[in-house]
């Protein structure tokens, strides 16, 4: 059963999982349906993706507004710091973040529920970045805003980040809030 420890933002998990090892390497779980549930994670994952990027890239911070989606996140070769941004209305945490580094070597994941945003930059030279989502990738519910808003004030632990066209382009976090299904 994975173990689960205490966030900043009501929703989002930060969950480790045993590992398993001896002297050819170490075997770990890092998702079982029904051990999940029973630690109170009862959601239906329907898509998985693998993202690698360079050192120094941030993608973020992205969101499906419908029917939204939820994120279950791991790196599972280098490291990242990993960003959840609080975008439900009726929260008193609306537009609060909280990062943690998620790696191979600590093997934690983050659960990221709907309504959040969601983003992450690479802290070491390559990051395999995995996670599972809760709804199917669709092009025309994709949002997200920018990842240096000031409002927001989210604190990278990189300079000069490598970004895409869409992260550099994104609106601020006040230009798209009237439009949040949450």
């Amino acid at each position: 059963m994975p173990k689960l420890i205490e966030t900043e933002l009501e929703g989002t998990v930060l969950l480790e999982v045993a590992r398993h090892g001896d002297d050819r390497g170490w075997l770990a779980e890092t998702f079982r349906a029904d051990e999940w549930r029973e630690a109170g994670i009862d959601l239906d994952f329907v898509q998985e993706n693998h993202s690698r990027s360079v050192g120094r890239t941030l993608r973020g911070m992205h969101f499906q507004t419908s029917p939204g989606q939820a994120k279950l996140v791991r790196c599972a070769r280098g490291a990242i710091w990993d960003v959840a941004v609080d975008l439900r209305a009726s929260s008193e945490t609306f537009g609060r973040w909280e990062g943690h580094e998620l790696s191979e070597d600590n093997g934690r994941q983050l659960l990221v529920p709907v309504g959040f945003a969601h983003g992450f930059c690479v802290l070491s030279d390559m990051a395999d970045v995995i996670y599972k989502l809760s709804s199917h990738y669709d092009p025309v519910t994709e949002a997200g805003f920018a990842w240096d808003d000031p409002e927001v004030g989210i604190e990278w632990p990189v300079s000069d980040p490598i970004l895409s066209d869409r992260d550099r382009e994104a609106p601020q976090l006040a230009e798209i809030r009237s439009a949040l299904p949450w």
